[in-house]
């Protein structure tokens, strides 16, 4: 299967980390994609991307262009299952197979789908008893299915909804779903691995329902399993198990001959005795194979391993600055960070108790002004809320915090703002223009230095966006300037206005650029905004942002003139009123800007822009709570 290219969703997982490794040994190309940071044990060769894949794309998709998807991703609780379970369930289960495959379904290669379905999907009367049973019931491919619960009743949909796609696709891909029994293994959240950290830590394991007999499968035998599977020309179900079960009292034995001095606590409980086995009649005359691995093997394999298992991520906070009524913005962080864990929360600050923005974050921060602001107070505001992440919004408050980036660093606290000489030149627009190669508009201190005879007369320093004077003749120019603090001018030319939205990374690589045109401007806001594509504009662009020192989401402000030559206005150092559209078209800076605050390189999470051309309209929206 060299160079056969396969999408693992939730690769990062207990079954997934067994399969990668499987692939790579037999030659595949492996893409991966899961909530969790891509384990270490993973090889360079695998194509990693980290986040919830609910918000994967069909672009990231096609670029990979998988020939197997392998299913995974999926999320388990114990057979009583909690009321939190049902937004989990939905989340991650249901919606996120549907959306899966209603992409993998338009990607040009595919060939295969092999979907990691459960023996939750039997009817549970077959095989749980209230007395103990002395052999366990074989569970058959055609037995009666009624799911035991909400994971069974999403293992069960997606079969169906597989079914479904056959009718309609079968000349392009097959799928087959692997109902998978008991699985344990390294690091997982199984019961086996759990009784193994809690001897480990010197913690009582607590027993119930001994007499239980399940049919356990090591994660390293199902990985194999459902690779064979990928490699045949099936459709339908199969059972994935051992079809050799063992009791809970097997368990316990073995694990008292590794752990003599373990801690039993055997509890009464009321839930009833299972007692199930996988026929494996099936599986075994589709790829003559069967799961080889028996407890006695395996559990010494986990005990090893978890004596030196790394802790379980623990992902912080995020804290926007200065959040007046920019929601737009704040959905857009708040999205970001769905993508990587739905359990990171957005908090806001600013320094007006009644902005609009408090009512679109997760909790709000009534900040001093900037001027005011302790950097005793902002550690410990973060310290309580678990903020490892500060994004400034205002340009008045960048020079600050570049300023006091290196020190929060020694805090584990990251901001997303440039160094400060950096910084200082964008705010100095009169420094700014004076850039060499940097392609800008002259800009003086008095306007007799001009020579053109139409003006533009605006604030040195910060945007000021309301207060700018376009098109003036000198009189009227240098009338409108004393009603600004410290004016400059600048000649005014005739041409498109142009937004350059772009990333630059921590190590200084322009990530991806998205421009559009400024097709509506109100008080200095692009109102309407449309992206388009020139791909040797688009490198004259990187040319200069690369000239500029600059990190995270920068924007270049920029005139193509009527006889098409490119003037640079002027540069922001962060992300604008209209950058949104920039996201929509592929250029994910929040996401990616998460990822760096917890050191995660970007090499590995591509640049994917959409190809067609998208527009942005702003307009004021009534939200009702």
């Amino acid at each position: 299967m060299i160079n056969t290219r396969i999408f693992i969703s939730g690769g990062a997982g207990v079954i997934g980390r067994e399969m990668v490794k499987y692939c790579i040994k037999e030659g595949y190309s492996v893409m991966v994609g899961d909530l969790l940071p891509m384990p270490n044990e993973f090889s360079k060769e695998v194509l990693y991307r980290q986040g919830d894949l609910n918000f994967i794309t069909q672009q990231e998709l096609d670029k990979f262009n998988p020939e197997v998807f392998v299913h995974l991703a999926a999320t388990f609780e114990r057979s009583d299952e909690t009321y939190e379970h049902w937004e989990q369930n939905f989340l991650h289960n249901v919606k996120l197979s549907n959306h899966l495959m209603t992409l993998m379904r338009n990607v040009p290669a595919l060939k295969r789908v092999v979907y990691a379905s459960s023996y939750l999907v039997y009817d549970k009367n077959l095989y749980n008893f209230i007395e103990p049973q002395p052999n366990p019931v074989k569970l058959k491919e055609d037995s009666i299915k009624e799911p035991r619960n909400l994971t069974g009743m999403a293992k069960l949909s997606h079969e169906i909804e597989l079914e479904f796609l056959s009718k309609f696709n079968s000349d392009k891909f097959k799928s087959i779903s692997a109902r998978i029994f008991r699985g344990y293994g390294k690091g997982s959240k199984d019961v086996i691995s759990r009784w193994i950290r809690d001897a480990l830590n010197g913690d009582d394991i607590n027993v119930y329902n001994r007499e239980g007999v399940f049919d356990y499968i090591y994660a390293k035998d199902t990985a194999e399993g459902l690779i064979r599977l990928s490699q045949i020309d099936e459709s339908g179900i199969v059972n994935l198990g051992t079809g050799r079960s063992r009791s809970v009292e097997d368990v316990i034995s073995i694990l008292s001959k590794n752990f003599p001095k373990l801690k039993i606590k055997y509890t009464h409980s009321d839930s009833l005795y299972e007692s199930s086995e996988a026929n494996v009649n099936k599986l075994e005359s589709l790829i003559n194979w069967l799961p080889k691995y028996d407890l006695e093997q395996t559990i010494e394999k986990i005990i090893d391993y978890e004596k030196y298992n790394q802790p379980v991520v623990k992902y912080s906070n995020v804290l926007i600055t200065s959040i007046s009524k920019k929601v737009p913005l704040i959905n857009a962080v708040t999205k970001a960070t769905k993508k990587i864990n739905d359990s990171i929360k957005v908090y806001g600050g600013d320094s007006n108790e009644s902005c609009i923005g408090k009512h679109f974050v997760y909790g709000f921060w009534h900040m001093p002004t900037i001027e005011n602001l302790n950097f005793e107070d902002l550690i410990k505001f973060c310290e309580e809320k678990n903020i490892k992440f500060i994004i400034p919004t205002r340009d008045g408050e960048l020079k600050y915090f570049s300023s006091i980036k290196y020190e929060l660093l020694k805090f584990g606290i990251f901001v997303k703002v440039s160094d400060e000489e950096s910084i200082t030149l964008c705010l100095d627009k009169l420094k700014f223009s004076n850039l060499e190669g940097g392609n800008c508009i002259p800009s003086f201190e008095k306007v007799e230095d001009i020579t053109e005879n139409r003006v533009v007369v605006k604030e040195r320093y910060g945007s000021g966006s309301d207060s700018i004077g376009i098109d003036l003749d000198k009189k009227n120019a240098s009338i409108h300037s004393k009603k600004l603090k410290n004016p400059i001018f600048q000649p005014h030319i005739n041409g498109q206005e142009i937004s350059v939205d772009a990333y630059i990374s921590v190590e200084g690589d322009v990530k991806g650029i998205i421009m559009r045109n400024r097709d509506l401007i109100i008080n200095g806001e692009s109102q309407v905004t449309s992206t388009f594509i020139d791909d040797s504009l688009e490198q004259e662009f990187r040319r200069i942002l690369t000239s500029l020192n600059l990190f995270g989401h920068v924007i270049l402000q920029a005139i193509k003139s009527d006889d098409n030559k490119i003037y640079i206005i002027e540069c922001n150092p962060r992300f604008g009123g209209a950058s949104t559209l920039s996201i929509e078209a592929g250029l994910d800076s929040f996401y990616w800007s998460y990822l760096e605050s917890m050191k995660i390189p970007l090499k590995d999470y591509q640049f994917f822009r959409i190809q067609r051309n998208l527009t942005l309209v702003r307009y004021p929206k009534d939200i009702f709570l």
